[in-house]
């Protein structure tokens, strides 16, 4: 009797030995399991909803609610100007379209500035900022940059005319009078996606209604010239002006009395300064 139960003790124990080593590795892979879904949370990232274009759309096309859907879009890596609600695309009382004013490909986020309002054309006008006008300055192939200037384009205006210099006397000038000045349409287009240059006949810019009338003055007074201002190019640009004194090379102002004496030595001739007579 004391042998069966000592056997059956001992088949006990090891019974009981096995279901801890069996619960140890059951609770060891849970453990495993559980800090494996807990990074994974971990490294999602949040997301919002976000519109996008369903199909390539290119300047001038409309716009209305079947081109575009909602999508999951990270929440720190939002463009600026995206929409997240289908109102705000469409209000309520307005035209369900708007124009598209910058070419835009499948599955892109849709951008404020790359649709006009509600209901709007792709006029200039759907371009201005508050407060700002339109104003065309006639050009040439010598004015215009050589026809490479586009929408979207920056530009420095010159004028050259007849000016006055420190002493009052009237002399050919040209000067710097508006800087970085935002070009909206080349002659009638206002496509920002042409790539090709272009001769144009006249360019559209945004300025203020003082810009308009010093740009007014300017071309009936004398000729403009436009420079182009590079994309990536941040600097300001103060006062520039040139006159003729200084493309001839002359000294504009009073100029200093300077005497002097010649001497023949011989074949050679020898020229001293000396102090000019009161």
């Amino acid at each position: 009797m004391r042998l069966l139960f000592g056997l059956v003790l001992i088949i006990g124990v090891g019974l009981a030995g096995f279901a801890v080593y069996m619960a140890k590795d059951y609770i060891g892979d849970f453990q495993t399991q559980l800090d494996a879904e807990r990074a994974a949370r971990a490294a999602i990232v949040p997301t919002v909803d976000v519109f996008v274009v369903n199909r390539p759309l290119r300047y001038g096309e409309q716009m209305t609610a079947d081109d575009i859907r909602a999508v999951k879009w990270p929440e720190n890596a939002i463009p600026e100007g995206t929409f997240g609600k289908i109102e705000d695309i469409f209000p309520d009382g307005e035209k369900k379209f708007r124009t598209v004013l910058r070419a835009m490909e499948k599955d892109e986020a849709l951008l404020e500035v790359k649709v006009t309002k509600p209901g709007a054309d792709a006029g200039v006008s759907s371009r201005l900022a508050t407060g700002m006008r339109a104003y065309a300055i006639n050009v040439d192939v010598s004015s215009g940059v050589s026809g490479f200037l586009r929408p979207e384009d920056r530009i420095d205006v010159y004028w050259s005319g007849r000016g006055f210099d420190e002493l009052g006397e009237g002399q050919a000038v040209t000067k710097l009078i508006l800087a970085n000045v935002h070009i909206i349409a080349v002659d009638q287009i206002a496509d920002t996606d042409r790539t090709g240059p272009t001769i144009a006949r006249t360019i559209t810019v945004e300025v203020t209604p003082r810009q308009v009338a010093a740009l007014a003055q300017a071309q009936s007074s004398g000729r403009l010239s436009l420079a182009l201002v590079g994309t990536q190019d941040e600097t300001v640009t103060s006062s520039v002006e040139v006159g003729q004194g200084e493309i001839m090379g002359e000294v504009v102002g009073v100029q200093e009395e300077v005497c002097t004496i010649r001497t023949r030595r011989g074949g050679e001739i020898i020229e001293t300064q000396i102090a000019c007579p009161e």
